[in-house]
């Protein structure tokens, strides 16, 4: 396929290329001929569409094409793929699996695989032939009642697509950009003794990759908990990078963080839109589990260092659209792919094989499968451009593999008394997993935070479904808990907003249903209706158009924002003028908890110079916000936000109050959310005594600081 021109960071046309072959994996071949050539001719002159297609005048008639030839070099997938356009036309993708001829170089095959439309495009077989030590691809497509149709390809690039890396690191955290392969001692007996990049990586797997190095984020803490929020990490990649532009382009930007808010069980976060694009950056938590080496491993810095860069390939990799490799048969996927739960590809998690983490590194070669090279060289490049396709669009949804007489019960609920929500009020929902047999049961301790371990999927009120797709997509630890037997978990789900946009907004009646994906199968909830009514007053009505956007949407999803201006307008409006509507609730803590904490904002300076800007807090009027959201109207705020993420915004916001010295407050805040949890317990809403029980300690606590 392609010399691999190893750590070499400056950007290269592609003549400039060492292309000196390889005798690795060359099936015995004399030059590497696979990589991409551009169409330079069609005999006879005519189109490849249907005739029944409309022509245009002439001189805008030209057929243009390129094919994809991977048949030597790094894993080969014995394919040819390629497109047409011609004028105005959309381009027609094809895909073919090629078998060696006779004659050197030559290769036959069978079109399996057409993109938009199959019927636009009539042809069902390929001949290739490469020839000449400058290569020229002449390709013969032939088909039933179709005259053959011959064109020629003059060699473009020795790769697939261009790739151009990032990678910036918080100040301290250093980046893990490459690796000794065998300075861990489990490893396999025939893997290359190298200094592996991430570049080289990608390199190898089709890509043009260059790196350019950024730079470290000024500060050495990400705001006053020295841990990066959702709205801090947001707003610092679109800020930061300096490649950012406001359109697809095959560019990754690569953050090496310290820790997230959420913990040390949050190793590394794939963000699937900046702006209106989608999969364009990542970052990686280098002092979550990842740098915690099993005790007695034989050498924890060479582990630490494996799986920091184990995680930085895996992010990227979702980035080019790839899911994990247990995901494959999940999603409307753009061709029918198998489940590849044993493979040792970097989109599978190490200590998900039989055998551990340990049986998946003794075996791992640092590769994708070959299904997810197929993938990154042959599917139509939207798919896989980093700002072009949805994540996991063209990627996903065969059916779930439903699991027979489960151990598990998996509901999905509104936790009020009737499933109809306000106008513009955000929907969220409550997943509960019950151990449904009579013994102990054990289960991954972020199965129900895990968006990458589920599938939803919403029906609308035209009877369209799609999948609700979150923002952020997460790579947690594999902590397990025990659930006893009758023993649940519980966790909120949000479904209004996401990278496919708004999924709940307009009036009408939709259905919710959740596939939980577990080892062995796939757990499927009840399918959950839930009513949207329609706009009440003028106001709500003017104001929509400005609400349901992607802005406004991220703002909620991330509990705040200080670069998104417009959305933050927007919720100010509806404070003002809908304070009295459950929207009036979401848009007080949105606002309060955003000038609750002194928080870093990148701003550009002088001669282009990025820094931090510290926006100051406002304790009167964040005090004054958050009490309206979750103190006065508590029996509207539980139903609203739900009982778990209510009982979360009110213990941050009484140890926010405690943290200013307003003990009294936080105490009262604590004896609210009590009886508010305790009355909903009385009509019929379980809460648990351990829960109940819990803010009573956390009261107690608060108490002790007077």
């Amino acid at each position: 396929m392609m010399k691999d021109p190893g750590s070499q960071t400056r950007e290269n046309d592609d003549d400039d290329l060492d292309i000196t072959p390889y005798d690795y994996r060359m099936a015995g071949r004399s030059q590497i001929i696979s990589g991409v050539y551009s169409l330079t001719s069609v005999s006879p002159p005519v189109s490849p569409f249907i005739p029944e297609i409309p022509q245009l005048p002439d001189q805008k008639r030209k057929v243009k094409g390129t094919i994809s030839v991977d048949v030597d070099g790094y894993y080969p997938q014995m394919t040819v793929s390629g497109s047409f356009s011609q004028g105005i036309k959309a381009v027609v993708y094809w895909i073919a699996q090629l078998k060696a001829d006779k004659s050197p170089n030559s290769w036959t095959g069978n079109i399996w695989y057409k993109y938009p439309d199959g019927h636009a495009f009539r042809y069902k077989k390929v001949q290739l032939t490469i020839e000449g030590t400058t290569p020229v691809a002449r390709v013969i497509f032939s088909g039933q009642g179709s005259s053959d149709l011959t064109c020629t390809y003059k060699l473009k690039s020795r790769y697939f697509h261009p790739a151009k890396f990032e990678f910036d690191w918080e100040q301290n955290e250093a980046p893990t950009t490459s690796i000794e392969t065998w300075a861990h001692p489990n490893r396999p007996d025939t893997l290359a003794h190298e200094t592996l990049t991430i570049q080289k990586v990608y390199q190898r797997a089709g890509f043009n990759a260059t790196q350019h190095e950024g730079g470290a984020v000024p500060g050495s803490e990400a705001g006053s908990n020295a841990k990066w929020s959702d709205i801090e990490l947001h707003d610092a990649m679109q800020s930061y990078w300096s490649a950012f532009k406001d359109k697809p382009q095959w560019s990754i930007w690569v953050f090496f963080a310290s820790l997230h808010d959420m913990g040390s069980s949050l190793g590394g976060i794939m963000f699937d839109e900046i702006g209106p694009n989608h999969r364009q950056g990542c970052a990686i938590f280098g002092k979550s589990f990842i740098s915690l080496a099993p005790s007695g491993d034989p050498n924890p810095t060479a582990w630490k260092q494996r799986m920091a860069f184990w995680t930085a390939c895996h992010e990227m990799g979702h980035c080019f659209n790839l899911a994990h490799s247990w995901q494959k048969s999940l999603d409307a996927s753009w061709i029918p792919l198998s489940d590849e739960d044993e493979a040792r590809s970097f989109m599978n998690y190490p200590y998900n094989v039989s055998g551990g983490e340990q049986a998946f590194f003794s075996d791992f070669e640092y590769r994708f499968s070959d299904q997810e090279l197929l993938f990154l060289r042959h599917a139509p490049s939207p798919f896989v451009q980093p700002g072009n396709a949805a994540w996991f669009d063209n990627h996903g949804f065969e059916g779930a593999n439903e699991l027979v007489n489960s151990k598990f019960n998996l509901v999905l609920r509104a936790n009020r008394d009737v499933n109809v929500f306000e106008y513009m009020e955000p929907v969220t929902l409550e997943l509960k997993l019950t151990n449904v047999t009579h013994q102990p049961q054990v289960v991954k301790e972020k199965i129900l935070s895990d968006s990458d371990q589920m599938t939803v999927i919403v029906q609308g009120p035209d009877g369209h479904s799609r999948e609700y797709v979150p923002y952020a997509h997460r790579c947690w630890s594999s902590g397990m808990i025990v659930l006893d037997p009758e023993e649940s978990l519980y966790e909120s789900l949000y479904i209004y907003s996401g990278t496919n946009g708004w999924d709940i907004a307009k009036p009408g009646n939709y259905m919710v249903q959740v596939a939980l994906h577990l080892g062995d199968g796939d757990l499927l909830s009840n399918p959950l209706h839930v009513q949207i009514s329609p706009p009440k007053g003028e106001a709500e009505t003017l104001l929509s158009g400005d609400f349901f956007t992607d802005s406004v949407g991220r703002i909620l999803a991330f509990d705040g924002s200080h670069v998104l201006t417009s959305g933050n307008d927007t919720l100010r409006k509806v404070r003002d003028q809908l304070g009295n509507r459950r929207i009036g609730l979401h848009a007080n803590y949105i606002l309060g908890n955003e000038v609750a904490t002194d928080s870093r904002v990148l701003t550009t300076r002088g001669e282009g110079r990025l820094a931090f800007d510290i926006k100051k807090a406002v304790p009167k009027e964040a005090e004054i916000l958050l009490r309206k959201s979750l103190i006065e109207n508590t029996k509207t705020a539980v139903e609203s936000f739900g009982h778990i993420d209510y009982k979360y915004y009110t213990d941050k916001y009484s140890d926010w109050l405690s943290g200013h010295r307003k003990i009294s407050a936080a105490v009262h805040a604590q004896e609210v959310l009590y009886d508010t949890l305790a009355a909903r317990r009385v009509h019929g809403r379980k809460v648990l005594d351990s829960v109940l029980q819990g803010i009573e300690d956390k009261k107690a606590a608060y108490t002790a600081k007077r």
